[in-house]
C-alpha cells in the first residue's frame, strides 16, 4: 500500500492510496478533483474508488468529476448525503484495495455521521477530521460525549497505527497543547520540531497513536468533562 499527500486548498490533505499487485487506487475525501486526478496521472495510477470520511464539501467536492473522469465507485457513511456514493458504509463494513482489507468505525463528533477507514494489518487509519495531530476537529453536528468515545477507539489502536488526518493543523494544535498542558515535555519537544518543520515546508502528517497518547490533550483528557473543557478552550485560542 503507497500512500501519498495531494495538498488541496490552504491546508487540505487529499490521500491517494495504490495497490502496485491490482493496479488499483483509491482517493480519501477529495474536496478537489483537479490535483488528485493530475497527481494519479502523472504517477500512472488510475482511481478506481473514492472513500469518504464525512460530508462536508472540502472532502467531497471533488466526488462527482472524478466519477466522471475515472469511472471511481464512490464509498461514503451511510448517515450522511455524500455526493455521487455508491457504496453506503457503516460500522462493521469494509472497503476493499486489492488484497488490503479496511474496516470500518463509525466516529460521530465532528459530524453526526463521520467514519474512519482501519487497515489493521498494514496499521493506517484514514480519520478524516475526528484526530488531528495534536488535536481533534471542531464539533460542528455532535457531542462531546461522542467525540470523546470516538478520540478513544482511535487512540486504543495499536501504537504503531499511522494516522492519517486531512488538515495541516498541527502547528496551531500544538500550540494550544502547549497552552493547555504546560509541563509536558514531550509537547513542548513536538512544538519545536513542528515549527522547524512547517518552517521548511515539510508536512507534519500521518501522526502515530503513540504520538497522539503522548501529546494530544484531547486524547489525554481523563473523562467528558475535561474534554468540553478544552474543545471549548481551544474554539476561542488565539496563540
Amino acid at each position: 500500500m503507497e500512500i501519498v499527500a495531494v495538498p488541496a486548498f490552504s491546508d487540505n490533505y487529499l490521500w491517494l492510496v495504490h495497490d502496485e499487485a491490482s493496479g488499483e487506487t483509491a482517493v480519501v475525501d477529495p474536496g478537489d478533483a483537479a490535483p488528485v486526478l493530475a497527481e494519479a496521472d502523472r504517477r500512472g495510477w488510475r482511481i478506481t474508488q473514492v472513500w469518504n470520511t464525512h460530508w462536508h464539501p472540502d472532502h467531497t467536492g471533488g466526488n462527482i468529476a472524478i466519477k466522471e473522469a475515472a469511472g471511481a465507485r464512490i464509498s461514503g457513511p451511510a448517515a450522511e448525503n455524500i455526493a455521487g456514493r455508491d457504496i453506503a458504509l457503516k460500522e462493521g463494513d469494509e472497503v476493499r484495495l486489492g488484497s488490503h482489507v479496511g474496516r470500518v468505525i463509525e466516529v460521530p463528533g465532528h459530524t453526526s455521521g463521520h467514519i474512519a477507514l482501519i487497515f489493521d494489518d498494514e496499521r493506517v487509519a484514514f480519520v478524516g477530521d475526528t484526530l488531528f495531530a495534536m488535536g481533534c476537529g471542531r464539533l460542528f453536528e455532535g457531542t462531546p460525549e461522542q467525540m470523546y468515545r470516538s478520540l478513544q477507539r482511535l487512540a486504543a489502536l495499536p501504537e504503531d497505527t499511522r494516522l492519517y488526518c486531512a488538515h495541516e493543523y498541527t502547528l496551531a494544535n500544538a500550540q494550544f497543547a502547549a497552552h493547555a498542558d504546560p509541563e509536558n515535555l514531550a509537547i513542548a519537544d513536538r512544538l519545536e520540531r513542528t515549527k522547524r518543520l512547517r518552517d521548511e515546508g515539510v508536512i507534519t502528517v500521518p501522526t502515530t497513536v503513540a504520538q497522539e497518547r503522548e501529546t494530544n490533550p484531547f486524547v489525554r483528557a481523563t473523562d467528558v468533562g475535561e474534554f468540553a473543557r478544552l474543545r471549548k478552550a481551544k474554539d476561542s485560542f488565539r496563540s
